[in-house]
């Protein structure tokens, strides 16, 4: 009988990642799988349970890279609220490419929601992780006074993790590079404590030029649907 063929599981997971991110787990067949990570079926039965034990494993390793990037991320940022707004601007500056890919973790969750008790408990780990590294950075900033005083950590936290994820959304959507650092820049305002702020100035300002830009470069929507943010 002859011998499976050997492959590079690391390479393989990679592909099987690849697959996935373009078109989910319902619609990749375990034939569109094994051939995108080159591998025949024996090898792949030998290797793997089936088709959900490398979805499990390709999600795993996707969220854990995921956020040991933004873990990487604070690292280098040289204050806590400059770590989030950097958090944020990082998915406009990755590649076009890259943004074009769903974000396994935010497309996992649309496709399962809650039903499925191994990918839930894959996503509540990477968002538990998140959100306690989000409140010690908030904890943070609201020491240094760069958060506004009446905003609680935790909740801003679960903001900035629902942000990222509209975000990787808008992304995959086909939304510019400076739109995308135009949205990240409109997340951050109403957290941060400024003078401006305090009186809606800023935000209001910034939110319409936000809006003009959405407008302008994505041409995607009519002026008229954004009529009623200017006329509070």
């Amino acid at each position: 009988m002859a011998r499976p063929k050997e492959f590079d599981r690391d390479e393989a997971l990679r592909s099987a990642l690849s697959i996935f991110r373009k078109k989910g787990f319902s619609a990749t067949s375990t034939d569109d799988l094994r051939l995108a990570m080159g591998i025949g079926r024996q090898s792949f039965y030998d290797t793997f349970k089936g088709k959900k034990d490398v979805y499990l494993e390709a999600l795993r390793k996707y969220n854990s890279d995921r956020v040991l990037g933004y873990f990487e991320i604070f690292r280098k940022s040289d204050s806590p609220m400059k770590a989030i707004e950097d958090m944020l601007v990082s998915i406009a500056l990755e590649h076009p490419g890259e943004r074009a890919l769903a974000c396994l973790g935010v497309a996992s969750v649309c496709e399962f929601g809650t039903s499925d008790a191994d990918v839930r408990s894959i996503n509540d780990a990477s968002r538990s992780a998140m959100q306690s590294v989000l409140e010690k950075l908030l904890t943070e900033a609201k020491a240094k006074k760069q958060l506004r005083p009446s905003l609680d950590p935790a909740t801003t936290a679960a903001y900035l993790q629902s942000t990222l994820a509209g975000m990787r959304v808008t992304a995959r959507a086909g939304a510019s590079r400076e739109a995308l650092k135009a949205i990240a820049t409109i997340a951050c305002l109403p957290i941060k404590k400024s003078e401006a702020n305090q009186f809606g100035i800023v935000s209001k300002q910034a939110s319409q030029l936000f809006y003009f830009r959405m407008i302008r470069q994505l041409g995607r929507m009519q002026d008229q649907s954004f009529a009623f943010a200017f006329n509070d």
